[in-house]
């Protein structure tokens, strides 16, 4: 079951566990309670099994999406992967930032730049994937984190991107150079951000008003030709 989907289970149960402790003080009938119980666990599970966490995910990002700093830091994150993704000639189809914009454009609802990936994954199902390309993919996902990293000196998200660095190699039976290939790609996409500072800055307010990914492209175009 998805982290986010028992997160909203555990909010739940500690909810209604308060109601029952406090219902007799203001007249909340049992029934109502277990009702309420009930209905919680059942919505998690169909949302985990049928929909696959997306209600949860959306809940989380609504909750989540108040702060300001948050929403500044998943803009910083996902400009990262943009940016790097286009100076690796990765090809970008779409982004997301938060999961009501997946949600809306037709996606999973989780937020995110969504790349065309029929190169990896043609290459995958052939059981041969040149280094090259690997190390292309490994560099991009590990971008949001650098990015995150050089803006705010930590970073908070890039759980799911080092877990696609360890399934791929998983993949390709080299599970023991995950970590060492994770540190190596941020450092890579580090120096690309820090040698093209102006156009991620550009990008990450082009981000925030959700220009397309053309325009997106254009700022980036721009930016590069100054340095």
């Amino acid at each position: 079951m998805r982290q986010t989907s028992l997160n909203i289970i555990a909010i739940g149960i500690f909810v209604v566990t308060m109601s029952s402790l406090f219902g007799p003080i203001f007249n909340v009938s049992p029934f109502y309670i277990a009702i309420a119980t009930f209905s919680v666990l059942v919505l998690a599970t169909i949302d985990t099994l049928g929909w696959q966490g997306q209600v949860s995910m959306m809940i989380v990002d609504l909750v989540a999406g108040t702060s300001s700093e948050r929403r500044d830091r998943i803009i910083c994150h996902e400009a990262g992967h943009f940016l790097v993704a286009y100076l690796l000639e990765i090809p970008i189809s779409g982004y997301a930032l938060s999961a009501w914009e997946a949600f809306r454009q037709g996606q999973s609802a989780q937020g995110g730049v969504r790349f065309d990936d029929q190169n990896l994954t043609a290459q995958l199902h052939k059981g041969v994937i040149s280094n090259q390309l690997v190390d292309r993919y490994c560099t991009v996902w590990m971008a949001g984190i650098a990015a995150e990293n050089l803006v705010y000196g930590n970073a908070e998200g890039g759980a799911e991107d080092r877990t696609k660095i360890t399934a791929i190699l998983r993949q390709l039976k080299r599970p023991g150079e995950s970590k060492l290939k994770q540190s190596w790609a941020s450092l890579q996409a580090r120096s690309l951000l820090d040698n093209h500072q102006s156009a991620y800055e550009a990008l990450v307010k082009a981000m925030k008003e959700r220009a397309s990914v053309s325009n997106c492209y254009q700022v980036i175009k721009q930016h590069l030709s100054v340095n």
